[in-house]
C-alpha cells in the first residue's frame, strides 16, 4: 500500500506563478501533503492599455480587457476565501491540540459559508462568459477544493471543447480519472498534458505519483513488470526534480516512494529525505522528515537512532504520530530482543 500522504497537484492558468498553497489540514500540517496550484498557461492579457490623443491621455478599454479584469478580480477573491480556510484550519488544529477547537461540524459550516459568494461569483461569471477557458478551469480547480468532482469534471469538459490544447485542462481531469477512474484515462491525460508542455514538472510529478500508487494499472497500461513500473514512476520523479529540483512537495513524494518496495532500500531512501530536509521550507517541514528519518530507520531496525530523531521533533501538530511513532520502536526492540535468543538456539556462541 502506498503512502497516504502522496498527492497530485493540478494546474490552472495564472500570471505564471503559483495560485495558492493550502496548508494541509491541507498542506504542512500534514508534513509534506501541499496541494499546489501550479500556474501552467500563458500570461493573461493585460488589462487597460493607455494611448495619447491630441496630447491627452485617454484609457482604451477593450472588451477582452475588461472580462481579463473581471477574471482576475474573481481568482483574487477565490484566492484570499482560500488563505482564510487555510488560516482556520491551522488554527482549529493547533486549538484542538490544547483542547480548545471547534467541532468540525461547526468549521466546515463556516468554511462552506465564507465559500459561498465565491461559488456564486464563478457561476456568475460562466453565465456571462461560457466560452471563457481560464474562468472554467479556476472553478473547476475550486469545485474540486470543496469537493464537488463531478461539477468540477464537467467544468474541464467544457473547457476542454472551449481550448483543447491546453495543458493544464488534460492534467486537471487526470487527476479526476486517477481519483475516481478509470486510472488508465488519468495516464492517458497525463501524458496528453506533457505533449502538450513538456517543460512542466508538475506534469511529470503527477504521472509519477499515479503510476506508482497504481501499480498493477499501470502494468496492463504499459505492459511491463512491477518492477519496471518503479524504474518508470522515478523516471518521471526524477525529470521534475530536474525541472523544479527546490520543490519540497515533491521531493517528499519522492521519498515517500520507497515505502512501497519490498524490501526496503534503506539507504536510498535515507538519501532521499535527506534531499527533502535540505530544502524544507521551515521547522514545521523539517520536523515531518525526523518523523519519516524515524520511521526508516524503526524499519531498518536501528531503534536508538529513531528515537534521536524523534527527539527532535517538538511540535504539538506532531504529537499524536510521535507518540504512536515512539510506543512502536518499544515494541518493535522489545520483539527484536526476546526473539533474538531463540533465533540464537542451536548455534555454537563464541
Amino acid at each position: 500500500m502506498a503512502d497516504a500522504s502522496i498527492s497530485v497537484r493540478r494546474g490552472i492558468p495564472r500570471l505564471q506563478s503559483q495560485r495558492r498553497k493550502l496548508s494541509s489540514g491541507v498542506n504542512r500540517l500534514l508534513f509534506g501533503v501541499l496541494v499546489a496550484m501550479l500556474s501552467t498557461s500563458p500570461v493573461v492579457a493585460d488589462s487597460n492599455s493607455v494611448a495619447t490623443t491630441t496630447g491627452t491621455l485617454a484609457v482604451v478599454v477593450r472588451t477582452n480587457d475588461v472580462v481579463e479584469a473581471e477574471y482576475r478580480k474573481l481568482m483574487e477573491e477565490d484566492d484570499r476565501a482560500q488563505e482564510t480556510v487555510d488560516r482556520w484550519i491551522r488554527e482549529n488544529q493547533e486549538f484542538a491540540s490544547r483542547g480548545a477547537g471547534v467541532p468540525n461540524a461547526e468549521l466546515n459550516r463556516r468554511i462552506m459559508e465564507r465559500f459561498e459568494p465565491v461559488r456564486t461569483g464563478y457561476e456568475d461569471f460562466i453565465r456571462r462568459h461560457p466560452d471563457h477557458a481560464p474562468g472554467r478551469i479556476a472553478f473547476a480547480s475550486f469545485l474540486g477544493d470543496i469537493g464537488d468532482e463531478e461539477g468540477s469534471q464537467s467544468q474541464l469538459e467544457k473547457a476542454l471543447t472551449i481550448d483543447p490544447k491546453n495543458p493544464a485542462i488534460y492534467n486537471n481531469l487526470a487527476n479526476i480519472y486517477g481519483h475516481s477512474g478509470p486510472v488508465k484515462k488519468a495516464f492517458e491525460y497525463y501524458a496528453k498534458a506533457l505533449e502538450l508542455n513538456p517543460s512542466e514538472p508538475t506534469y511529470y510529478h503527477n504521472l509519477g505519483t499515479t503510476v506508482y500508487l497504481f501499480r498493477t494499472d499501470a502494468k496492463e497500461y504499459y505492459a511491463i513488470t512491477e518492477g519496471e513500473v518503479f524504474a518508470k514512476a522515478f523516471g518521471l520523479y526524477s525529470n521534475s526534480m530536474r525541472l523544479d529540483p527546490q520543490n519540497f512537495p515533491l521531493a517528499s513524494d519522492v521519498a515517500q516512494t520507497y515505502y512501497g518496495i519490498t524490501p526496503l532500500r534503506t539507504d536510498d531512501a535515507l538519501r532521499a529525505w535527506t534531499n527533502a530536509y535540505s530544502i524544507a521550507h521551515d521547522d514545521v517541514e523539517r520536523e515531518g522528515v525526523q518523523l519519516h528519518f524515524a520511521r526508516i530507520k524503526l524499519l531498518s531496525g536501528r531503534f536508538d537512532e529513531a528515537r534521536g530523531h524523534l527527539n527532535l521533533v517538538t511540535n504539538s501538530m506532531y504529537a499524536d504520530m510521535k507518540q504512536r511513532l515512539t510506543r512502536n520502536v518499544s515494541e518493535k526492540e522489545e520483539s527484536a530482543r526476546t526473539n533474538a535468543p531463540a533465533a540464537n538456539q542451536g548455534k555454537d556462541v563464541k
